[in-house]
């Protein structure tokens, strides 16, 4: 009986680890939601190797629009700089590639048009 149950204990573990083992399938966290003035963001984190891939859209469906942009894990600043919307969707997005220490990290974006003064704020935990 005993062995029994070490076999099945080895079952559920081999079958679980895959499923919340980080991997080129894992979609990692991702937070969407509504900017002012009718823009939409998306913010994504993930696990890769020994690294953090982070990535802030920003959909504002109109081309050529200029956005001042923030994004930042805790007090460390990995992107401050300006994107402009590109064709066809009207949208920009800002990638990175960061070390990952251990423990989770808090992701925060922001983005404000130079046009109509909409305002974007994204953040997310992982």
């Amino acid at each position: 009986m005993r062995k029994l149950t070490v076999v099945i204990a080895l079952v559920a573990v081999a079958v679980a680890v895959p499923a919340v083992a980080p991997g080129k399938g894992n979609p990692g966290v991702i937070r969407s939601g509504k900017c002012s003035g009718g823009a939409s963001w998306k913010l994504k984190a993930k696990n890769d190797d020994a690294r953090l891939e982070i990535e802030f859209e920003v959909d504002q469906n109109i081309s050529g629009r200029r956005w001042k942009v923030l994004v930042s894990r805790g007090s460390t600043v990995m992107f401050r700089g300006a994107r402009t919307t590109q064709p066809p969707s009207g949208s920009f997005s800002v990638r990175r590639l960061v070390a990952n220490p251990a423990g989770s990290d808090r992701i925060t974006a922001t983005a404000r048009s130079s046009v109509g003064n909409r305002l974007c704020r994204a953040s997310l935990t992982i």
